[in-house]
């Protein structure tokens, strides 16, 4: 992987806090979180459900508001208040990859306008014609048959749904796509297909990924790099290769612990973890953001740095 501090920072996430509700029903879902997302690079956005991995994704979209920090894109600020133009340049260069390929889809519309309605918004100078020819080329580029632009989404499968939500994506030509576990509710067959579609449309049209997902073992297939996220607070943050081979926070290893192995053998004797947040004596230390290995940041005490450093 090249050296991080000569790469063009797209995404930059400072002091981030997503918060919903106020007073005593305040509820903090996302605190203090930071990373950046480099051009061209798939960054992995992994934890359990209700960890507010979403939430940061929704936030990015500006679907969600934000209650503190910053989300800077290209060096722009882009949460709160923005100027229109920005607003529209977010629109187009931003786009999202929803989790539930059925909620997401308008059922009473065809896919023709499902994919094709972003380009009202983005390409008004589009004749009906150039737009629907722009439709087809979207839905070849997924590996769908132009004809099914005139159907609706209850007659295609859930691989097939997912892949026109792709295809909305892709045809306004995004920068940067959030895809909010795009194969959680898919059959494994169709997993691997829809990855593979994800990783060759990277390469043929340069799109940086946030890649939100449960699973460890699918984040280090598609991953550059993998922030690992419990109770809105980003624990630990590696390439995904260094993040799978030393995992150093607990929380980490307790999810690394839980993959399936396709060895029998090896499920019946494995040990699976589980992680205590009271472990740790935040109490007289706060914790910090610590690089403990060479790109290799943990969110926690110096007394932990120092036992977890020598783990390997």
């Amino acid at each position: 992987m090249a050296q991080t501090q000569n790469r063009e920072v797209l995404l930059d996430v400072k002091n981030l806090e997503i918060s919903y509700g106020t007073g005593k029903k305040k509820f903090v879902a996302v605190k203090n979180a930071n990373f950046q997302i480099y051009k061209g690079e798939t960054f992995g956005l992994v934890g359990e459900s209700g960890s507010g991995k979403t939430t940061i994704g929704r936030a990015i979209m500006r679907i969600v508001p934000t209650s503190g920090g910053e989300i800077l894109y290209g060096g722009q600020k882009i949460n709160g208040r923005i100027p229109r133009a920005l607003d529209r340049k977010v629109i187009q260069e931003i786009q999202m990859i929803f989790q539930d390929p059925q909620a997401s889809l308008n059922e009473r519309a065809k896919v023709s306008y499902i994919v094709g309605e972003g380009l009202m918004n983005v390409r008004k100078d589009l004749s009906p014609a150039e737009r629907e020819e722009k439709v087809k080329q979207a839905l070849l580029d997924v590996g769908l048959l132009p004809e099914f632009a005139s159907r609706f989404p209850h007659e295609f499968s859930g691989g097939q749904r997912q892949r026109i939500g792709i295809a909305r994506a892709l045809i306004v030509e995004p920068k940067f796509m959030i895809a909010d576990e795009p194969i959680s509710a898919l059959d494994m067959s169709i997993r691997a297909q829809v990855l593979n579609l994800l990783r060759f449309l990277q390469k043929q049209r340069d799109i940086t990924y946030l890649f939100i997902a449960h699973d460890l073992s699918v984040m280090r297939y598609i991953s550059d790099r993998i922030a690992v996220i419990h109770k809105g607070d980003i624990v630990e943050l590696a390439d995904a290769e260094e993040l799978i081979a030393h995992a150093l926070h607990p929380y980490t290893r307790a999810l690394l612990s839980a993959i399936p192995m396709p060895d029998p053998q090896h499920e019946r004797t494995k040990t699976l973890l589980t992680y205590d947040p009271a472990q740790h004596h935040y109490e007289t230390e706060a914790p910090a953001w610590r690089e403990l290995r060479p790109q290799h940041y943990v969110l926690c005490s110096e007394a932990e740095a120092e036992q977890w450093s020598a783990l390997y």
